[in-house]
């Protein structure tokens, strides 16, 4: 349509339907040919504002959104399409790994188009919207949501915000992608304690430097729309910020895009104490500049009256609705409001071999060797090897939030090593967890269920025997531990970052044995190895690996494929350290060079403190050798730039990729700066005993900071450059800048 029909529309609409256009309910709602009395009375919101409904949430399959589109359309009085939403975070039917787990295969452009890959499925099922990505900094393992994260870094999280949305989004026109709607907007990842939902309280400087980017990359690569947080931030509810979403969002940042609230988090300004009821709540909301409610009955059935009786402007309805028409129209929706979508293009675009090669070959490189000790890996397929533990034979290997994904597709570890050793010694060894009130706490499993996953005594005692038996009878033994998909992802805060009690033991019983040990880790964050990392010779981070995650692991660990991975997130000695960064601030007493000595420097007096393993940080097979750095000038100036040099020399015989990482460090500044931040990187291909010269451009930009009036600053000073693996082991040059 033209952009005059969509404005003649808009005037022909009564405000019922308007409103109804900024309302979006969850699939239920559509489920049956007459709308489900349940959740309208669970929902508080009247039969006719269900028809006249926007948006749907969670309704997938060609068939589904066919049916649901059509039934919608004929009861809406101008027969306006529906958008369909869903949760299509890191895959829609084939899975890659979790976002963290992308973040540390550190590769732009596989991640860019295994993206366009989840929007060709999604879009062939009839999916418009993708709620990716999440782009949230997240400096805190304890938060569950750091699954979804690229990790805690705001340059790389912006490189993947980018990326991602630019992936999600390439095939618009030809009816194969998706909206990409970007969240959560703004800090969420800063939520105080690592725990779900709680408030964000920042400076400005500190919202500015390394919260914000991510999400204005976002913008900047063509985001359709945003999602606000949950949380409040500086003491205002996020979906009720007329500052950060009608401010920053679309008068400074200039997004023109469609503003959604998160699931319910209109009415819940009501729980934040700073509404009274649901109808001053969605006036709160729409003011902010939220243009879509999700799952909350504020818009339906507060915003008339507010009109009626002179409390709201229909023109900020008219507003929103238009911003919303027009991303309709942008998909062609109003001449195909089934977007391409069929049965036929949905069975052939889901789990093809091509996105199952690239989701595999992620999967790779996003495993990161995190120990190799006396280089017991890669394996010989002449050893005799047991798989033993809870992941072994298990195809959950896709994590919480792959909601479309099915595990029945999901290749397992013992799969993936029985390709190189078919005659495999695979036993469970112990439960993924045993302490049943911890699984209780879950909130996923009742009394029956926990039955099911939780083994009697006698049959732990027998795993227990089955899996030192098989250590003895084994030259080396691998052993799947790891999280349960639900300990991570949204509300799975925890305080305790260890392995689970019964796994540790399991540990300790097959290292009395003596044979060589690899720890292959399932997991969905950063945890504390500090107490098992010396009873094991290896260990892999393979996180939820998804679809093809035990191909994937099984070519890392026989050498098909030589380990790249590099860490996007800390992991500490200790649960409490967090939350842990590399990219903190010095303090006056820092735990080195400090002008005092002993107990008054900023330590913890029962832990070495810092990471185990920290950001950047990952082994390969490789011996990869950093020479010292050579500098075009020892001086930048705003009109200037320089280039970095360094030397890397492949010591070994292996292939390999080396992630080359530049960091810099503002020695003097006006808002005092990080002991080192992350300005550039270059994934580099190196050939056995290969010497090259790896050079990166420094511009003026890369050394701004923020000050706390959200301003960029470059103050005149002395700045560290910093360039190696990863963020501890660098090798260093000083610069000046002169304005």
């Amino acid at each position: 349509m033209k952009q005059e029909e969509i404005t003649a529309l808009l005037d022909d609409m009564s405000l019922e339907e308007k409103i109804g256009q900024l309302v979006q309910l969850s699939g239920e709602f559509f489920s049956a040919n007459d709308i489900s009395i349940g959740p309208i009375q669970k929902l508080g919101i009247d039969k006719k504002m269900v028809e006249l409904a926007g948006s749907a949430l969670n309704v997938v399959g060609a068939k589904e959104t066919h049916d649901v589109q059509v039934r919608q359309m004929q009861k809406q009085p101008h027969h306006i399409p529906m958008l369909f939403m869903s949760d299509v975070i890191y895959g829609y039917k084939t899975i890659l790994p979790i976002p963290l787990g992308l973040g540390a295969s550190w590769d732009l452009e596989k991640v860019g188009e295994a993206f366009t890959n989840a929007a060709d499925e999604a879009s062939a099922a009839g999916n418009h919207v993708a709620f990716a990505p999440m782009v949230d900094v997240a400096r805190d393992a304890r938060w569950g949501r750091v699954l979804e994260s690229p990790g805690e870094d705001p340059y790389l999280n912006s490189k993947f915000a980018e990326a991602m949305v630019k992936g999600l989004q390439k095939n618009l026109k030809e009816k194969q992608g998706q909206i990409a709607c970007v969240k959560h907007f703004a800090a969420y990842g800063a939520v105080e304690g690592g725990k779900e939902y709680n408030s964000v309280d920042l400076s400005i400087s500190n919202l500015y430097q390394n919260y914000l980017p991510p999400y204005k990359a976002a913008i900047e690569a063509g985001s359709n729309m945003v999602m606000t947080s949950l949380t409040t931030l500086n003491g205002v509810p996020v979906t009720a910020s007329k500052e950060l979403i009608n401010d920053l969002l679309r008068e400074k940042w200039g997004f023109n895009g469609v503003v959604i609230s998160d699931y319910a988090s209109i009415y819940e300004l009501i729980k934040h104490g700073f509404a009274t009821d649901e109808t001053q709540a969605g006036k709160a909301a729409l003011n902010a500049g939220v243009d879509i409610d999700m799952k909350s009955p504020c818009y339906s059935n507060g915003l008339k009256d507010l009109v009626s009786n002179g409390q709201l402007d229909e023109a900020k309805i008219d507003k929103a609705v238009l911003r919303i028409l027009n991303l309709k129209n942008k998909m062609g929706l109003f001449e195909d409001p089934f977007y391409g979508a069929s049965e036929i293009r949905e069975k052939s675009s889901i789990l093809t071999d091509s996105k199952r090669k690239l989701a595999c070959q992620l999967a790779e490189e996003s495993i990161v060797l995190l120990k190799n000790k006396d280089n017991v890996l890669p394996l010989s397929k002449e050893q005799k090897i047991a798989l033993i533990g809870p992941y072994s034979n298990k195809n959950t290997l896709i994590g919480m939030w792959a909601i479309h994904g099915d595990p029945q597709d999901t290749v397992t570890i013992s799969e993936g090593i029985k390709k190189y050793v078919p005659d495999l010694h695979v036993c469970k060894g112990t439960d993924l967890q045993r302490n049943r009130e911890f699984l209780k706490g879950l909130g996923y499993l009742n009394e029956e269920g926990i039955n099911k996953v939780v083994s009697s005594e006698e049959v732990e005692l027998k795993n227990n025997y089955e899996a030192v038996e098989a250590a003895k009878k084994a030259d080396v033994v691998l052993l799947a531990l790891g999280e349960d998909t639900y300990e991570d992802g949204e509300a799975g805060s925890k305080t305790n970052l260890h392995l689970p009690k019964n796994q540790r033991q399991l540990i300790e019983q097959i290292a009395k044995v003596g044979k060589k040990i690899i720890l292959i880790l399932i997991n969905g964050r950063p945890l504390v190895l500090s107490d098992i990392e010396d009873k094991v010779d290896a260990i892999v981070e393979a996180w939820f690996p998804g679809t093809e995650g035990g191909n994937a692991i099984a070519n890392v660990l026989f050498g098909n494929y030589n380990p790249s991975g590099r860490l996007t997130m800390d992991f500490p000695y200790a649960s409490g350290e967090e939350p842990l960064y590399y990219n903190h601030l010095s303090t006056g007493r820092p735990a080195t060079n400090s002008q005092h000595i002993g107990r008054f420097v900023s330590k913890y007096i029962d832990c070495s403190g810092g990471a185990l393993y920290p950001f950047g940080y990952g082994l390969s097979y490789s011996d990869i050798k950093y020479e010292s750095i050579e500098l075009s000038s020892s001086q930048i100036t705003p009109k200037s730039r320089l280039e970095i040099t360094v030397n890397l020399i492949n010591e070994s015989h292996w292939t390999t990729t080396e992630t080359v990482q530049l960091y810099i460090h503002d020695e003097v500044a006006s808002i005092a700066q990080p002991v080192k931040r992350l300005v550039d990187f270059q994934k580099v291909e190196l050939k056995p005993n290969q010497r090259k010269k790896i050079t990166f451009c420094l511009k003026p930009n890369k050394l701004l900071f923020y000050d706390n009036e959200g301003k960029e600053k470059i103050e005149p000073g002395y700045f560290d450059i910093m360039v190696g693996p990863n963020s501890r082991d660098v090798i260093t040059k000083k610069i000046e800048y002169i304005e």
